[in-house]
């Protein structure tokens, strides 16, 4: 991962996973987000707007926005075209990922196995996300597997809520977390943002050490 980019995850601690179904909720989302503390965002890839939506957040510049649920390598390159500083994948793709370590672009996939974390050290990464986190086994599964790779930092993502994020934190191989909790679906369509400000701030209070 790009060292300027791994020290920003390490000191943010949290990245907000944001499946946002309008565009025009992109700037008063990350007004929200940022006015909670929040340094970064993760926009999935999961809706027909994502593109114009990591487009306004980053155009704001007070978050380093990144893409998620990146499955094919065309949407990688519409993610960074579109501003995305960083790209997060469920899984392991190779087309993906060499992709971006072509075009320089700090990628997170996703493992939820020792072999999957030997392919991608093998490959050169050294940050990946255990997803989904908590049904896999939450702190348990990621302690069992970074045992063996103590090199490898992790960003833990799926089914985290704001109770459990400190205790991921807490973990030595964890880089930050991921989670969806400070701006639900149900916030979103509601265009509740003072409550995705609450969420958020909390969420920052309790990623302080």
């Amino acid at each position: 991962m790009n060292a300027d980019l791994a020290g920003l995850l390490t000191e943010a601690r949290i990245v907000p996973v944001l499946t946002v179904p309008d565009a025009a909720m992109a700037v008063p989302l990350a007004h929200a987000l940022a006015a909670g503390g929040a340094r970064c965002a993760e926009v999935t890839f999961r809706t027909p707007g994502a593109e114009e939506v990591v487009k306004a957040m980053a155009a704001r510049g007070d978050l380093v926005v990144g893409a998620g649920t990146v499955l094919t390598v065309e949407q990688a390159e519409r993610a960074v075209a579109a501003g995305a500083r960083f790209v997060v994948s469920p899984g392991l793709d190779h087309e993906v990922i060499a992709w971006c370590q072509e075009w320089g672009v700090p990628v997170v996939p996703g493992v939820a196995t020792a072999t999957e974390v030997m392919y991608a050290l093998r490959v050169g990464l050294d940050a990946v996300k255990l997803f989904p986190a908590e049904p896999l086994g939450g702190r348990a599964m990621l302690r069992a597997l970074a045992a063996p790779f103590p090199g490898l930092r992790f960003m833990p993502t799926g089914g985290i809520d704001a109770a459990a994020l400190p205790g991921y934190l807490a973990e030595p191989s964890v880089l930050a977390v991921g989670g969806s909790w400070m701006a639900t679906p149900a916030l979103l369509k509601s265009g509740d943002f003072a409550e995705i400000r609450r969420l958020t701030a909390d969420a920052v209070e309790r990623s302080t050490p």
